[in-house]
């Protein structure tokens, strides 16, 4: 009999045990045309759970329900699981932070956010405790992020698959990006790990909520039925002249235009420039790195070097690539203003990320700084070309001249 999982989807609590069972080599079924209210009320269903709650497993062994211990269970299928760490010690930690993300983070998100979807009754003081809670949660598991890529050890484990699906589900429904920025470490844990390709199979596409859901208006109560009265002769009503469409809405507001777009023409076109990136195959120094500085506008454009704060948290060498690969996403929204390049620099761990970056304007663009929690990961620096050394740092960045600063590449990276 194979593995069973009674659920509707999407359920972060289901995707624990599918992200664990990606993990571990497991094959686990979905229940298809489950239907919530209909399927989980069914005596089939509640002899498995006699309270009707998803997920439960269906094993050869019989059911298993609560999601921890489905992921649990997936997860010791493989013998000497890496989820389950590689000591006692881990184990427990383990444990520690599958239980912490339990209680202190699924728990305040739920106290916060079910309420306002009509789960409950709307309380202002309760929810403002729930908020404090989950804050301070959250600034304890940032502290312990700021020097671990994962919570134990130095790979995934089945603590950083609990955790992960507790806290996307918080970023998806009520935790904007006002509420996240207070926490760095945690939003680079969150967009690290739901960018690993076993989170991405089960989980799809993230994308972090941008307001907090209103408070669910109550349903109106019946009312008692009124005693009939004696019917009279129907009347037409007058009939009401209505305004013509065009005078009931407003029009649309025009686009608010890119402060960037209104910067005075400059001699410098950044696509030209990308496509001689893009196109020079030999000589790369004579041709593109030449062209660059004869093309460069001090004036109309500004460059910078930035520098990976947390470089010592850096022992994996593929997790490090995919810190860059993600930000590197979340920076399209400056493609029409921007060329960066990103180096991942050395031969062993810790890593370092070492970048440079051309803007539009004389200084980084006020949206790309609100809008990509990144950025305040690295230190940024203005290169100042009246210096040499500087100008032929930029130009070894853009050439990916190796070594690097005698150091190796691991990888290097280009947004254009």
């Amino acid at each position: 009999m194979a593995l069973v999982l009674h659920t509707g989807l999407p359920n972060k609590n289901a995707y624990k045990a599918l992200i664990a069972a990606e993990y571990s080599g497991v094959k686990v079924d979905v229940v298809k045309d489950f239907q919530m209210g209909v399927t989980n009320k069914s005596p089939e269903f509640l002899k498995m759970n006699p309270i009707g709650k998803v997920p439960v497993l269906e094993t050869p062994e019989g059911p298993v329900f609560e999601s921890n211990a489905i992921a649990r269970y997936v997860t010791k299928l493989k013998a000497d699981n890496p989820l389950f760490g590689s000591s006692l010690i881990e184990y427990a930690h383990i444990e520690q932070w599958i239980d912490f993300s339990a209680t202190e983070i699924d728990a305040n998100i739920a106290r916060w956010l079910y309420p306002r979807l009509g789960y409950g009754v709307h309380l202002p003081p309760a929810e403002e405790a729930a908020i404090a809670a989950l804050k301070r949660s959250l600034e304890a598991l940032s502290k312990h992020l700021a020097s671990n890529t994962f919570l134990v050890g130095d790979s995934v484990t089945l603590a950083d698959i609990v955790m992960t699906c507790n806290l996307f589900y918080g970023f998806q429904r009520i935790m904007t990006k006002s509420f996240t920025s207070e926490f760095p470490h945690v939003e680079r844990y969150v967009w690290t790990m739901v960018n690993q390709p076993n989170f991405k199979k089960v989980l799809g596409e993230v994308k972090q909520t941008d307001s907090v859901p209103s408070v669910a208006k109550k349903p109106a109560q019946a009312q008692p039925a009124k005693p009939k009265a004696k019917e009279e002769p129907k009347k037409e009503a007058p009939k009401k002249v209505e305004a013509p469409a065009a005078e009931e809405e407003e029009a649309p507001k025009p686009k608010a235009k890119n402060p960037l777009d209104l910067l005075p023409p400059s001699k410098m076109v950044l696509d030209e420039w990308k496509r001689l990136y893009s196109n020079t195959k030999s000589n790369f120094r004579e041709v593109a790195i030449k062209g660059f500085w004869d093309m460069y506008d001090p004036e109309g454009y500004s460059l910078w070097f930035c520098d990976y704060k947390y470089n010592d948290e850096n022992t994996v060498s593929f997790v490090t690539m995919n810190k860059v690969s993600g930000f590197l996403q979340r920076m399209d929204l400056a493609r029409k203003y921007a060329f960066g390049k990103m180096l991942l620099i050395g031969s062993e761990p810790p890593y370092k990320i070492k970048g440079l970056w051309l803007f539009r304007g004389p200084e980084i663009p006020q949206f790309v700084l609100d809008e990509c929690y990144d950025m305040e990961l690295y230190e940024w620096t203005k290169v100042d070309i009246s210096d040499e050394a500087q100008k032929e740092r930029v130009s070894q960045m853009i050439e990916d001249y190796e070594p690097f600063e005698g150091e190796a590449l691991l990888d290097a990276k280009c947004f254009k």
